[in-house]
């Protein structure tokens, strides 16, 4: 629909960079005294001032909010109008934990359906994948359920092999926490009967003690640095994806600003960043979370994150968080719980899941690196270590930190009050469907009933006073804003109203950036990062929520997606 109206009639055209200019090409732009946005109904997530008709932005600056009729009066003369004809306007969305290069490159090869329940069928997908990508080197793909290839009948590594004997192939696992590869990638990794299980990793094997293909959290994370060393081409792909794809997918979905949440500075994925901030491609602001690599040497490793430290304040790029795993995930049974799981894969004594760091290690990592002005973005999904990790930060961290944990599903009640006794931010995804309570019983059969009716308990946190951040784990989860708000305000028992959920995309969000100065809510004196929605949201049913579209985008007042 037409969003734009203009009150200056006297002029033939309107841009939105701020100029006007007559038909007649010869004649220069003139600059005009900023925009009035009026006639809205403006959610400013402003405490003292929740709601607005309109706002005046120039130089990309916030410089009035208010009614219809004061804005107008106030603003010099000169200032460009639009109408927003009744339409909502917001603050920038705000997600802080994403996998956006990841999700964009084309360093991966090839894709199969994650609803596929017969492995042996994958055999025709990766057959069609070396006919499109001849060579000899590594293939790629993504995208199955772990569950699919444990119930193969016989062991995964043969179903691979079977079709590319010479070929080394790898497919990772939609959560990324798991790696199917074939008898050639085992070998260039060189894992045999005799390998160890890496920290934070474990190696699969049959009944007879052999590699079965499938490695577990960091144990597929060695392959993929294997399979990924630095190369100009892969670097092209990164950049590419993200210039292509992974940028103009954030702008329209109203995100103006974003945490990478797992930044391989190994594989120089800081530097593909640091090249679309130089040469001015950025269409959002970004944080990267250096990873933390569980088999590195810790002063060696601590010595090059410190050295890649960026905070410059004028940088819509900066380099100042450090993502670490405390434990693994929920279906695989890597989650570190208190408890032994029901259910026993590896044959592991304690059963009860792994640590890629230990406390006293995320500890020393804080210790050594809250100083220098890094935060910490740490995984922590399984009770035991979410508690490790809490007390790590209890341990080292000080006033100055703004650390958090992300994904926090199953937590033991006694740390509910810890997260805002230390500063701790609760950092949630809820996107996607398995977290719906509907779906709660689906781990039932791993950790208990009682845990498994309080998956991600929201509700609990907020009224333990903990600040809650909402995200996507794109691509593990939909990128859109709009189905993890739905899901938030719909999850009952442990649910957020549309104010909380809100505010944990925005203004909760900019404060784990440490941008809340700047933006996050519209008040006067911040940056005009700024959304209009094809609907109201609190206009909705709740379960209207995610059909919500975004018709404009802006950041720092300039306008980077239109519908």
């Amino acid at each position: 629909m037409q969003m734009h109206s203009t009150f200056l009639t006297s002029f033939c055209l309107f841009l939105l960079v701020g100029f006007f200019a007559c038909g007649d090409d010869s004649i220069p732009p003139q600059p005009v005294e900023g925009t009035i946005y009026f006639n809205g109904k403006i959610y400013t997530v402003n405490p003292n001032q929740p709601w607005a008709e309109a706002v005046y932005v120039k130089d990309g600056v916030i410089q009035l909010v208010g009614t219809d009729e004061a804005t107008v009066n106030a603003a010099p003369e000169g200032v460009a109008q639009i109408d927003l004809q009744g339409a909502f306007m917001m603050p920038g969305i705000h997600d802080v934990h994403m996998h956006p290069l990841e999700a964009s490159s084309n360093n991966f090869h090839f894709t199969v359906d994650e609803n596929e329940e017969d492995p042996e069928a994958y055999q025709d997908d990766v057959e069609d994948a070396i006919q499109n990508n001849p060579g000899t080197g590594w293939l790629l793909g993504w995208g199955h359920r772990l569950s699919t290839v444990l119930n193969a009948l016989r062991p995964p590594v043969e179903i691979l092999t079977e079709v590319a004997p010479n070929r080394p192939v790898a497919i990772m696992e939609q959560t990324s926490h798991s790696i199917w590869c074939n008898a050639k990638a085992l070998e260039l990794m060189g894992i045999s009967m005799a390998s160890a299980n890496p920290v934070g990793g474990i190696i699969m094997r049959d009944s007879t003690g052999a590699p079965n293909g499938l490695l577990m959290d960091n144990a597929g994370n060695l392959l993929m640095e294997l399979a990924l060393q630095p190369a100009a081409s892969s670097e092209q792909n990164d950049y590419q994806g993200l210039i292509d794809f992974g940028l103009p997918e954030l702008a329209e979905h109203g995100i103006t600003s974003i945490c990478d949440a797992r930044t391989y500075w190994k594989r120089n994925h800081h530097k593909v960043w640091q090249r679309i901030a130089d040469e001015g491609k950025l269409t959002a602001r970004v944080n990267l979370g250096l990873w933390a690599y569980p088999m590195e040497d810790d002063a060696s490793q601590i010595a090059t994150i410190r050295s890649l430290y960026r905070n410059d304040a004028n940088s819509l790029l900066k380099i100042n968080q450090v993502k670490l795993y405390s434990d693994g995930i929920i279906h695989n049974t890597t989650a570190a719980m208190h408890a032994d799981y029901l259910v026993d894969y590896f044959g592991n004594t304690p059963n009860n899941g792994l640590n890629y760091f230990t406390e006293k290690r995320i500890s020393d990592y804080i210790a050594q690196l809250e100083g220098t002005g890094f935060d910490f973005h740490i995984h922590a999904l399984g009770n035991r270590g979410i508690h490790e990790a809490l007390n790590a930060i209890e341990e080292s961290g000080s006033a100055n930190g703004r650390h958090r944990l992300t994904h926090v599903e199953f937590l033991d009640p006694a740390d509910y009050t810890r997260f805002a006794q230390l500063n701790v931010t609760a950092d949630a995804q809820v996107a996607g469907d398995f977290t719906n309570p509907s779906q709660w019983f689906g781990n039932a059969y791993l950790v208990g009933t009682a845990l498994s009716d309080n998956f991600i308990p929201l509700k609990s946190l907020k009224n333990a006073q903990a600040r809650i951040t909402l995200s996507s784990d794109w691509d593990v989860s939909s990128v859109n804003p709009f189905v993890g708000l739905q899901h938030a305000v719909t999850r009952v028992p442990q649910e957020l109203s549309l104010e909380e959920a809100i505010q944990a995309y925005t203004l909760n969000a900019a404060y784990v950036m440490r941008q809340e100065d700047k933006v996050g809510s519209i008040e006067v004196g911040k940056e005009a990062d700024l959304i209009v929605l094809d609907r109201n949201p609190f206009d909705l049913q709740p379960t209207q929520i995610s059909k919500i579209k975004v018709v404009e985008t802006y950041l720092q007042g300039q306008l980077v997606y239109e519908q």
